[in-house]
């Protein structure tokens, strides 16, 4: 047999014959063609029995059988197009919508016809505003009216000029030079005064810390009654209490130089 009659026998086999031949003479199994070209094995085994309805839709059939053959190093276009494996062409996108002519003609008129009255709409208030000015100018006639003179009218006889009416000046009010006097404690008032350093913890009767800390010497402070309902004073041999302006003997409270006392709403004070 001569070698063109060997090229017209194998163009004659069919596609699947050829790929079956091709992949017993490289050695693989079904599975492992089918394992490479990431496809069922039923799919390769259609393929090898030019089954194409099994294989899967026409569109995928020619793709299928290009990579079958580029994987096994063989070309087999010729056979593809022997065995009748048809191409997918695309489908043709036809218009179904047919506008007659004056029906189109219509529509372009239609657009401009809107084109033109949005131009006036948008053009005509501008130049009207350019050429008279925001408010409008007024004409000519108008003018001469405003400039003409005015002829005053008589008052009728019966009208009465109103009597003028009197307001009564008050006379304003002298601020007093004197200066306010001071503010003066409450005679129950607590009064504290330092000859030397104290620390002092005075808290309020709800538990609020009103004053917490070193005080220098020379510091005084007074709290009104009801204000403070706690004290504790540091140094208390150095500190001066009053109470309704009386000096406070503060030895019975004291302990280590540490003064600890409570003061009731009546401003009565009592050790802690």
């Amino acid at each position: 047999m001569t070698t063109s009659e060997q090229h017209q026998l194998a163009a004659s086999a069919g596609c699947g014959l050829r790929l079956r031949n091709a992949r017993e003479k490289a050695g693989l199994r079904l599975e492992d063609v089918a394992a490479r070209l990431k496809m069922p094995v039923r799919v390769v085994q259609a393929l090898e029995n030019d089954d194409w309805d099994r294989a899967g839709a026409a569109v995928f059939v020619r793709g299928q059988l290009r990579s079958y053959a580029k994987l096994l190093g063989i070309n087999i276009d010729d056979a593809i197009e022997m065995a009748g494996v048809r191409r997918i062409e695309p489908s043709e996108i036809v218009s179904h919508v047919h506008t007659p002519p004056l029906q189109r003609l219509f529509e372009q008129t239609a657009r401009r016809l809107v084109y033109v009255v949005m131009t006036a709409v948008i053009v005509v208030p501008v130049w009207m505003m350019a050429t008279r000015g925001p408010l409008g100018t007024p004409s000519q006639d108008n003018t001469a009216r405003l400039d003409a003179p005015v002829t005053p009218q008589a008052a009728p006889a019966s009208t009465r000029s109103p009597a003028p009416v009197t307001v009564r000046e008050r006379a304003p009010m002298v601020a007093s030079l004197t200066p306010p006097l001071p503010a003066q404690p409450p005679a129950s008032a607590l009064k504290l005064r330092l000859n030397g350093d104290s620390w002092m913890e005075i808290e309020a009767p709800d538990g609020r810390v009103i004053e917490k800390g070193l005080l220098p010497a020379g510091t005084e402070r007074s709290y009104a009654r009801g204000e403070v309902a706690r004290l504790v004073i540091g140094n208390a041999s150095a500190v001066e209490v009053q109470q309704a302006g009386q000096v406070v003997d503060t030895g019975p409270f004291r302990r280590a130089n540490v003064a600890r006392f409570t003061v009731s709403s009546d401003g009565s004070i009592a050790p802690e």
